[in-house]
This record gives C-alpha cells, structure tokens and sequence, in this order.
C-alpha cells in the first residue's frame, strides 16, 4: 500500500528522474518542478529553432513517472544516431510537435503526461524563456547553462553567484499552489548550480518554499561535480543553497555514508569527481543550523554509474514525514 504523503520534487537532470524512479513506489502524490534553463544538446537545438522551452528534463521526468508499456517508453526515450536527426531525441521531438499543437508549453506537458499514464505531475518551473548567467570568481561573466561549467574548468575559476534574465521571471501559478499543500518538498539531488539554484533564482519560489507548511529536505550530492562543486563537501553544498534560499529553511538533509568502490572511484576520478563524504565538520554545522541530518547508504551502481538508491532514499523520506503526520 503506498503513503499518501504529498511530494514536490525540484530539481533537473538526471537526479531528478532517477529520484522520481523510486518515489512512484512508494506514494501517487508527486509533483516533479523541473528546472528550463537548459540550453545544450538536443534541447538546446529545438529551443534556438522552434522558440519553446527545452523539454529534455521534462522528458526524462515524464519517463520515470511512466506507467505505460516498456516498448513506449523506449520509443521516448530513442535517440536518432545519424541524418539531420542525428543525436536528438524523439521523445523531445514529441513535445516539440504537442507544443505546436497546444496552446503553450504547460498545457503539452500535461497532454503527454496524460499519454503516459504518469504517476503524479511534472510541471516546468516558469513558462518564461529564462537564461542562466554565472559571474566566476575572476570576474568573467558567462552567459548560458551549457557554457558555465566548461568555462569555470577553461578559466580555473569557481563560481561566485548565478542570475536569471530576465530576472523577474515568474513561477507557474501552479507550482506555487503544490507547494503549499505539499507535506515535504524536497531540493535535489542534482547538479548543485546548473539544476538547483538555476530553479531557486526565482523569487517566487523561494518565497513559497520559505512559507511552505510541509517539511524542506535537502538531498546531498553523491559526488563533486568538475566546474561546478570542486572541492565541496556537504557543508558548502547547503550554505550554496541557503545563500539563495536563506537560513533556517532547510529542515533535514539526507546524505550519503555508503563506501564507494575504489574502481568506480577511479572511473570518476577521469573526471575528477570526488566522494562528498560527511565529516564532523559538517554535522557540527548541521547541528548548529538546527539541521536534521539523516545518513545512511544511499547510492548504487547502475551501468557503471554512481546513483542515489532512489527506492530507499524515497522509503526513508516517506516513512520520515508519515512518522511526523502521525505523531502530529
């Protein structure tokens, strides 16, 4: 029997869908606020040609809440690997064509969801055309999702701060809505700047979040990510997140103490990513922030690569905020 807890989920990329994996086992009350401020690769393409929002987060999104047939959802997620076609997705082609169709972006999403019978919602963070813009550390400005990480490795240089424009892009009514009835929202897991703080620069949703009656949770990174968090560990992983969200919002924080494998180690250390392991440092900040700290083994190899354990980290979460409801 699943929880009736209520979930909303922000984030992007692949920590978002694979989370998303393991909550559709263990509760139908899921909202998923994907972050639009993707400009790379196939997404990246159809934004520039066709004017719409990018639909590759979207897409992965839509897949994980999937419950229609395996051979639908591999014809989503098909990649075309040569032509003019070459390297972009159908499922994204699918969104492009219901965009064209429907009245705006939001109203495609809900269209395919419907088609695949998804569990929950997935909702785009703003209908807005955002673009992400981070100033590094050595004062270069650089402008676009795709371009920050490869120009703080290029330029040696971290990031210091991220801005939208046009900064006063507004948040979908109805991510606002969810956010207030949810029982716990949770931030992440994901890439720290580019798929979190990229949806925490709307001030709306940070409003929402901050007034949010349910629980906050923020869920660590497994590993560093190059030009992004070189050198984090979870302590500076949160402060990032309250410099944009503010103190005292986060409620609890869910991170890995499973080992990892030194030869997956040495596969990331290529890319030179590194365990983001819990010290003293960090519960003493935790505890001093009146942060709940849960740790446990959360991650898992999948096709030789590191993920959260999306159905115990979804369980933990459920069961944390079930126990809380109850007790209240």
């Amino acid at each position: 029997m699943k929880s009736e807890v209520k979930i909303v989920v922000i984030g992007g990329g692949t920590g978002l869908s694979v989370l998303l994996r393991g909550l559709k086992k263990v509760t139908n009350n899921i909202t998923a606020v994907v972050a639009v401020s993707d400009d790379g690769g196939g997404s990246g393409v159809l934004r520039e040609d066709l004017g719409m929002l990018p639909p590759g987060d979207i897409r992965s999104c839509i897949l994980a809440l999937s419950n229609k047939e395996p051979i639908l959802q591999e014809l989503f997620q098909y990649r075309f690997n040569e032509g003019r076609l070459k390297n972009q997705n159908f499922g994204n082609l699918m969104i492009a064509a219901m965009t064209g169709i429907s009245e705006n972006f939001e109203e495609a999403v809900k269209k395919i969801s419907d088609i695949f019978a998804i569990t929950g919602k997935v909702l785009p963070v703003t209908t807005d055309d955002i673009e992400l813009i981070a100033t590094l550390e050595d004062g270069t400005r650089v402008v676009g999702e795709s371009n920050i990480p490869y120009s703080a490795v290029k330029k040696k240089s971290k990031i210091k701060s991220l801005s939208l424009t046009p900064p006063d892009a507004k948040v979908l009514p109805e991510v606002i809505e969810e956010i207030k009835e949810a029982d716990v929202v949770v931030i992440g897991p994901g890439s720290l700047y580019t798929s979190i703080i990229s949806n925490l620069l709307l001030e709306e949703l940070r409003e929402a979040i901050r007034l949010a009656s349910g629980r906050v949770v923020y869920i660590g990174n497994v590993m560093t990510q190059l030009g992004e968090t070189d050198g984090f560990g979870l302590r500076e992983h949160i402060q990032v997140v309250e410099t944009y969200l503010g103190s005292n919002v986060i409620d609890t924080v869910y991170a890995n103490n499973g080992a990892v494998a030194s030869e997956t180690l040495t596969k990331y250390a290529i890319e030179e990513a590194k365990p983001v392991v819990v010290t003293p440092e960090d519960e003493a900040y935790c505890l001093e922030k009146a942060i709940e700290l849960i740790q446990d083994d959360f991650v898992e190899i999948k096709k030789g690569y590191l993920r959260h354990d999306a159905e115990k980290l979804a369980k933990r979460i459920v069961q944390d905020v079930d126990i809380r409801l109850y007790i209240h």
